[in-house]
């Protein structure tokens, strides 16, 4: 009997979507954190723990094919929106959640605001190109992958 890989597949795709929102954000907070770093001329260990922890998140998301596609195409979409016309882009990201706070998700109530309203979440890392990396990076990692063949055999 021959078991059905659609709702796995389905199910992926789903977990691909719903990693969307903190890879996007973790990304710009680690953008942030390092331009932030770089105008101190200090070191910016938080950018650095933000970049590990969407390193894993993809990591994670590239041993399925249905989630790195599911994660992945919408990162490049935005990326590739980035480049091709920021002020659209702006837009866009002005009506995500958290835009008009200016705090992340996991932000103390109260806390210092991590963003101004004129530049509203993602549009650092948008801007460089960040997003259209780590989409490309996730979208790679599903095709398939060439089978490897020895030099030897002809």
């Amino acid at each position: 009997m021959k078991r059905d890989r659609r709702p796995r597949s389905l199910l992926a795709a789903a977990a691909g979507l719903a990693a969307l929102a903190p890879v996007y954000y973790l990304t710009e907070a680690a953008a942030r954190c390092l331009r932030t770093g770089h105008a101190a001329f200090a070191p910016a260990p938080t950018g650095l723990a933000y970049l590990a922890a969407v390193a894993v998140i993809v990591t994670l998301l590239s041993a399925w094919p249905a989630a790195a596609l599911g994660c992945g195409v919408p990162l490049m979409a935005a990326g590739v929106l980035f480049a091709l016309d920021l002020d659209a882009a702006m837009g866009l990201a002005a009506t995500l959640p958290w835009a008009r706070t200016g705090g992340l998700p996991w932000s103390p109530p109260g806390g210092a605001p991590w963003a101004e309203l004129a530049e509203p979440p993602g549009t650092l890392a948008g801007i460089s190109g960040l997003y259209a990396l780590i989409g490309a990076l996730l979208v790679l990692s599903a095709l398939p992958r060439p089978r490897r063949r020895s030099i030897l055999d002809l």
